[in-house]
C-alpha cells in the first residue's frame, strides 16, 4: 500500500499530524471493529484500516522516499497541530454539588465530518467503472452488421469511474456518534463559571478532546445565594419554641445541624457553614439563617390555660414582671388617667 493510499484510507490529507492519524484510526476502529459492526465488509475494512495505520507509522521512521511529498512525517507538526477538538456544553449542578464538588457523567452526541470519505460521501480513490473500463461509453449492437453504436455507460453515467458510496456515513459525508465523559467538578464552582475537562471518552475514542463546561446551578428549595455570595436560608419556627429558647434542626449543605433559638433574635450566623470562599478551597464562608416565629391559629385547651396563667403573671400590680416597653406604656396611661380625673 502506497503512503498516499494509506492516508486516503484513514480519510486524511498527506502530512497529517500524529494526533490526527491516531484519532482517525481510533474513530474508524470504533466504527468498523467486527465486535461492534455486523456488516459483511467489517472484517475487510478493519484489515485495510490497520494496514494503512501501520504503513503511516512505518513511514515516520523510513527514509525520505517513503515520506509524504511535502517532507512531513506524521509527527512532524505535533507541536503546531491542535490536540483534539473542543466541545462546548452546559452542565447543570445542584447547589450542594457546586459547593462540595461532585463527579458527573456527561453524555451527548457529536456530528463530525466522516473520516473515511473526508466529507465527500464517496470513497477515494475512485475505481474505474467495470462496465465501461473507464471509458464512460459502451458499444452497442451493430446496425446492419457494419455500423457499431456507442452510448453513455449507465453504471457510471459517463464519468468513467465507479463512485463507491461511503459505507461509514452512507453517503452523507457526516457521522454522528455518542460520547460519555466522567468529569470531576471541583468544590466552590459558581453560576457562570467555565471549566475545562480533558481526556478521552470513557467507552471509546470517538471523542478525543476537551470539554468546555458552562456551569448552571439549579434553584434550591431551601437555600438562597445572595449577591455577595453568602448562603442564606429563611425558615419558619414555632413561636413558643422561639420564646423558650429551644434547640431546633437547621438544614445545612452537609445535613441537619442543631441550633439554639434566642428570644428576640431573628438572624443567626453559622460560621464556616456557607459556600467555599474560592474554587477548590477548603475554607468556607458564613451561613445566615433567618427565622420567622409563627403561632397556631387555634390553641388547645391546655395552651389556652397556660397562656392565661402567663398573661396573669405579667399583669402583676407592681408591673415588674412586664416587659420594659409595656411597663413604660402602663405608666404613661396611668399618669394620663390621673390627670384626666382632676
Amino acid at each position: 500500500m502506497s503512503i498516499e493510499l494509506a492516508y486516503a484510507e484513514l480519510g486524511l490529507p498527506l502530512g497529517a499530524s500524529e494526533s490526527e492519524v491516531r484519532a482517525a484510526w481510533r474513530r474508524l476502529v470504533s466504527r468498523w471493529h467486527p465486535d461492534r459492526n455486523a456488516s459483511a465488509d467489517a472484517v475487510n475494512l478493519m484489515q485495510r484500516i490497520n494496514s494503512a495505520y501501520e504503513r503511516i507509522k512505518l513511514a515516520a521512521f523510513a527514509g525520505p522516499s517513503d515520506r509524504p511529498p511535502d517532507g512531513k512525517t506524521p509527527g512532524a507538526s505535533r507541536q503546531a497541530e491542535p490536540q483534539g477538538r473542543t466541545l462546548r456544553r452546559k452542565v447543570r449542578l445542584s447547589l450542594e454539588e457546586a459547593a462540595l464538588g461532585c463527579t458527573k457523567v456527561l453524555r451527548g452526541k457529536l456530528t463530525d465530518t466522516c473520516a473515511a470519505c473526508i466529507g465527500h460521501g464517496v470513497l477515494k480513490p475512485e475505481a474505474p467503472c467495470p462496465g465501461c473500463d473507464g471509458a464512460g461509453t459502451v458499444r452497442g449492437s451493430a446496425w446492419f452488421g457494419w455500423l457499431p453504436t456507442q452510448s453513455t455507460c449507465e453504471a457510471c453515467e459517463g464519468s468513467g469511474v465507479l463512485r463507491r458510496i461511503c459505507p461509514a456515513c452512507e453517503g452523507q459525508g457526516e457521522c454522528t456518534s455518542a460520547y460519555r465523559r466522567t468529569v470531576r467538578m471541583p468544590a466552590g464552582v459558581r453560576q457562570g463559571d467555565v471549566l475545562s475537562a480533558e481526556g478521552t471518552d470513557d467507552r471509546h475514542a470517538d471523542f478525543d478532546g476537551t470539554l468546555e463546561l458552562h456551569v448552571e446551578i439549579a434553584k434550591h428549595k431551601l437555600f438562597m445565594v445572595g449577591d455577595d455570595g453568602t448562603l442564606r436560608c429563611e425558615m419558619p419556627v414555632d413561636g413558643f419554641a422561639w420564646i423558650a429558647g429551644a434547640w431546633i434542626d437547621v438544614p445545612t449543605l452537609t445535613g441537619l445541624q442543631q441550633m439554639r433559638l434566642q428570644r428576640g433574635r431573628h438572624v443567626y450566623r453559622l460560621r464556616g457553614q456557607g459556600l467555599p470562599l474560592e474554587r477548590r478551597s477548603t475554607a468556607r464562608g458564613d451561613y445566615l439563617v433567618s427565622v420567622v416565629p409563627t403561632f397556631p391559629d387555634v390553641l388547645s385547651v391546655q395552651q389556652e390555660a397556660l397562656l392565661d396563667q402567663l398573661a396573669s403573671s405579667s399583669v402583676a400590680t407592681d408591673g415588674h414582671s412586664a416587659a420594659g416597653p409595656v411597663r413604660a406604656w402602663r405608666r404613661a396611661v396611668h399618669t394620663w388617667d390621673r390627670s384626666r380625673s382632676r
